[in-house]
């Protein structure tokens, strides 16, 4: 009897445990209430709460919902000459390879979020540079063709239109308020396959890596770090609370490969909500400087430096008839608050100082020898000036172009065989000229513009002014044969 009985028992285990599976599959299901418990939520369950503050199912549907109709896939086609000298470093554009060469046309893909009913479109500087063609598509696959409003390469933000009107949209929401930690989604079209969501979390806020070098003095950098998925093509995409608002657009990603791997950046949207309206309104950014030149604080350089503070930004220079030399400030001083608000690092302060306009007066807290000082300051534009920048209009041809100018002389017109001309100087990296990459030299001397003939700077400035589109400008060099040509667009 007794070698029977482990038998009897497995046979007994077993049919209890086929009546209890029985019973689950046969029985209807009820409805019952389950109160709130301590005990851990199950595994592979992910839980956040209500607006009652009650525990709640993760739900990424709504937000999904509302976000895919105003992300948009956008199609560049660039010449081959038209290469993009980008950045080779872990930290990649995801985008097309750097420096790629190809006989004929390029064509390469990025994204971007509709931000009015009327066609304006926020995307990536990266996206649409250098692009000689630009087309949107819809997430109802509705097709058009763009234009590009204005570009921001400092922070790698872009306006582009389409000719629609009652389009979906997305509003922008506080990215100062998003807290590391928060589930956010990433809404784009990587690899070219369109409306792709992938949700993470915020792991980081202000982040400054160094991706801007083009433009690394003006360079505004401080981004939200996320573990949302994104890949090649997710460029100028929605990144969005669970509410389906606009906190962020993604930018980067970083990478040995050039394909996810853990970390991508977006430009916060208080940032691009600035950038955005300016390009709108103005055709360029009216962006309020400062003038100095600033470092983090660690331990180290703080016990150099005898400092009490490890956050802050320390003012290593001042620059001469800066907005912050007029204020006050001193080499020296660490700077910890903005109109208020804490400034931990040189990213947060760059990026509440992003959101400024020419003019605008800033109230800031500085450290000096050990005490808290209030300075006020108003800040100024490239040129010095506590005032709007032109685009084109209003004698703002030259701060849209990016050079100077000046008529050259009746022997030099004779010696060059001309009958006259404006010659280009001092041409600056934050204009027209160098950021559509014309290859124009110093000392370019223009003979016509769109076949008129120009003899003063006035006369230039006058055509290009009341330009549209884009001109042709023709011209000659002193040390070199011939004639040459320099196409240039006019919205931009």
């Amino acid at each position: 009897m007794k070698k029977f009985m482990p038998l009897l028992l497995a046979a007994f285990l077993g049919s209890a445990i086929m009546y209890g599976v029985v019973r689950v599959m046969d029985t209807e299901p009820k409805a019952v209430r389950v109160d709130h418990v301590s005990s851990p939520a199950p595994i592979g369950v992910a839980y956040t709460t209500d607006e009652r503050g009650e525990l709640v199912p993760l739900d990424f549907t709504a937000a999904s919902e509302k976000v895919m109709d105003a992300v948009v896939n956008i199609r560049v086609t660039m010449m081959a000459s038209q290469t993009r000298e980008m950045p080779s470093s872990p930290f990649d554009f995801f985008f097309a390879p750097p420096n790629q060469r190809q006989q004929g046309p390029r064509v390469s893909g990025g994204s971007g979020v509709i931000i009015s009913s009327d066609g304006y479109i926020i995307t990536n500087n990266h996206v649409v540079e250098s692009a000689s063609d630009i087309e949107v598509t819809l997430n109802d696959k509705r097709s058009y063709k763009a234009r590009v409003v204005g570009t921001d390469p400092t922070s790698d933000i872009a306006v582009i239109q389409i000719r629609e009107e009652n389009l979906p949209t997305l509003k922008f929401s506080n990215s100062d308020a998003v807290k590391v930690g928060e589930w956010v989604l990433a809404v784009g079209n990587p690899f070219n396959l369109n409306s792709t969501v992938t949700a993470g979390i915020v792991s980081a806020k202000a982040r400054n890596i160094g991706i801007l070098r083009q433009n690394a003095e003006a360079a505004v950098e401080s981004f939200i770090q996320t573990d949302a998925v994104i890949n090649p093509g997710n460029s100028g995409g929605a990144l969005v609370n669970l509410n389906g608002d606009l906190v962020g657009i993604n930018t980067a990603i970083q990478s040995n490969t050039g394909s996810f791997v853990g970390y991508g950046f977006a430009v916060p949207s208080n940032i691009a909500s600035k950038v955005a309206e300016d390009l709108i309104a103005y055709g360029m950014v009216q962006r309020g400087l400062l003038g100095v030149q600033i470092r983090d604080i660690d331990a180290a350089f703080a016990k150099e430096e005898n400092l009490p503070v490890l956050e802050g930004a320390f003012v290593l220079a001042v620059n001469e008839n800066s907005a912050a030399e007029r204020a006050g400030i001193k080499k020296g001083d660490v700077i910890v608050k903005v109109d208020g608000e804490a400034v931990k690092t040189n990213a947060e302060l760059i990026s509440k100082l992003a959101r400024k306009r020419p003019g605008d007066a800033v109230k800031l807290a500085v450290l000096r020898e050990g005490k808290e000082e209030l300075l006020s300051a108003t800040l100024m534009n490239e040129q010095g000036l506590s005032a709007l920048m032109a685009k084109r209009s209003d004698g703002g041809v030259r701060s849209f172009l990016g050079a100077d100018f000046e008529a050259i002389d009746k022997e030099l017109a004779a010696q060059l065989n001309i009958a006259g001309g404006v010659r280009m100087t001092n041409i600056r990296p934050n204009g027209a000229i160098r950021k559509q990459r014309v290859d124009i030299k110093e000392g370019f001397i223009v003979t016509k513009v769109d076949g008129k003939a120009v003899n003063s700077p006035e006369e230039i400035e006058k055509i290009i002014a009341s330009k549209e589109g884009g001109l042709l400008l023709e011209g000659v060099y002193e040390d070199v044969p011939g004639i040459a040509y320099y196409g240039l667009g006019l919205d931009f």
